[in-house]
């Protein structure tokens, strides 16, 4: 489970056998998430990552999504 960022209490990461759309999962010590990455950001899991930190994981996201996007597909061979 490669992890991309660790940052203000979240952690961003993928698993090793991941599936389309590309996403990035997030967690903290509250919870966790999963948020797609293309073809645009959006949450479709928050599993109690209170609302202020969902914000700032989105935030985080837009900054590094390039980042994010390259290291999905030289992961998985794409």
């Amino acid at each position: 489970m490669p992890t991309l960022l660790n940052i203000f209490g979240l952690r961003f990461f993928f698993y090793s056998e991941e599936h389309l759309p590309i996403h990035v999962h997030i967690e903290n010590a509250d919870g966790k998430a999963k948020i797609n990455l293309v073809p645009e950001t959006e949450v479709v899991e928050n599993k109690n990552i209170k609302p202020k930190d969902l914000k700032k994981a989105i935030a985080i996201i837009e900054l590094y999504k390039d980042d994010f996007i390259s290291a999905w597909k030289e992961y998985h061979g794409e």
